[in-house]
């Protein structure tokens, strides 16, 4: 078995025949099913994180609690906040 590291659209690296399978970060899979892929094994779960570093939450405060009010609205999470 060899692991190659590819990046942009693995999803194409079965169907032009540069890999058996291949593991990937998805949210819905819907890019592998639109290939023709299922899924075949879960390795883990995903999620996500805004960081923002301590110079830029102080001085640039407003901007970023506007981004995360902003998620927090879109993704409909309750207690969005900056850590």
């Amino acid at each position: 078995m060899e692991v190659v590291k590819l990046n942009g659209s693995i999803e194409l690296a079965p169907l032009i025949g540069l890999a058996d399978r291949i593991v990937d970060m998805v949210e819905t899979g819907q890019t592998l099913k639109d290939n023709g892929l299922v899924e075949m094994e879960s390795i883990f779960e995903i999620t996500s994180r805004l960081v923002a570093n301590r110079v830029s939450y102080r001085m640039k405060n407003a901007e970023i609690q506007q981004l995360c009010d902003r998620l927090q609205a879109v993704i409909g999470e309750p207690g969005l906040q900056l850590r």
